[in-house]
């Protein structure tokens, strides 16, 4: 599903315009990314959690090449599915 058409399908639920959905969708978007960035975590219960691990500096190889290459250490956004969400996924 593309960002367009999750637009579209909040836009039809809730009955609103798709350009309030838009709005509303880049909105959760921005706040989940901020959160994230100041290391906090965000919860939405039975849906999942979003949060950030850390990645240590590591030697990895140019596939092209062969040659050794360092990869820096990073902080990677994760998501952890809720019960509810994976129940529903699953039936």
């Amino acid at each position: 599903m593309t960002k367009s058409e999750l637009v579209d399908k909040i836009a039809a639920k809730a009955a609103i315009t798709k350009a309030a959905a838009e709005k509303a969708l880049n909105a959760f978007t921005s706040s989940v990314t901020d959160a994230l960035k100041k290391g906090n975590k965000v919860t939405l219960v039975g849906f999942g959690t979003f949060s950030t691990t850390k990645r240590a500096a590591r030697k990895g190889r140019n596939p092209q090449t062969g040659k050794e290459i360092k990869i820096k250490a990073s902080t990677a956004p994760k998501f952890k599915a809720g019960k509810s969400l994976k129940d529903s996924v699953n039936k």
